[in-house]
């Protein structure tokens, strides 16, 4: 079942005098529990179609149906909407607010969503518990590694129930051996039913996924699943 079907989508950005087409065309169905990478280099129009698959930016042309909604030509409160209900967000640069425990970062989004206090706390519990972080709830950000940090970043995508999971560069700042501990949850996750799409420059990140589309030039150029799905260490 298609959770994610984008059809010609483009985007236009007004640069003084001059149009920047990021994306130009892009068409690409997304199924329900599929591990998807999206590749490309800079200015491929990935981080573009990051931003519009995730509610964040709406595009110039194309109609963009999520779980059969059309969200197209939503407004921001219905997008932020979306964006709350549906999709949970991992960056690169974990975004947690640096005055708060992990358990009150995690709790945030239950907040936005109106979730009573006794079942936020127990949701909230029960989302640093499933990524290994049961003893750092009231830890502030200072206080934790670079990869528990990017847990309570999981968590907090994970607490509100998302049909999908998008993960920009999410072992960017991280080194390789925490990043693998990073993947490793990623594919704990999904086996657990979730639709994950992780936005990457790296070939041995992108390797953890089950099928990768490359951009170049906001086109889509190629679109394969991943045939032998051991995944190479990254090289030193």
């Amino acid at each position: 079942m298609n959770i994610i079907n984008l059809e010609n989508i483009t985007r236009v950005y007004q640069v003084g005098s001059e149009e920047v087409h990021a994306l130009d065309g892009v068409s690409l169905k997304i199924d329900r529990n599929e591990y998807v990478a999206i590749m490309g280099p800079s200015g491929s129009g990935k981080s573009t179609l990051m931003n519009i698959v995730g509610c964040l930016d709406t595009p110039t042309g194309g109609q963009y149906v999520l779980k059969g909604t059309d969200v197209s030509d939503m407004s921001d409160n219905q997008l932020a909407e979306v964006r709350n209900r549906e999709i949970g967000f991992v960056f690169q640069t974990f975004n947690l607010l640096p005055r708060a425990t992990s358990f009150h970062n995690v709790e945030l989004p239950l907040i936005y969503a109106g979730v009573p206090a006794a079942e936020r706390r127990q949701k909230a519990e029960q989302a640093l518990a499933s990524v290994g972080l049961k003893d750092r709830m009231l830890h502030k950000p200072n206080e934790l590694s670079g990869g528990q940090r990017q847990r309570v970043a999981v968590a907090r995508a994970l607490v509100v129930g998302p049909s999908i999971i998008l993960a920009d560069e999410p072992t960017g700042n991280l080194d390789s051996r925490t990043g693998e501990d990073i993947m490793t949850l990623f594919h704990e996750i999904y086996k657990l039913g979730n639709t994950i799409i992780l936005v990457t420059h790296e070939e041995y990140i992108a390797n953890h996924a089950k099928r990768v589309i490359r951009l170049l030039d906001g086109k889509v150029e190629s679109d394969k699943q991943v045939a032998d799905h051991t995944v190479p260490k990254r090289e030193n």
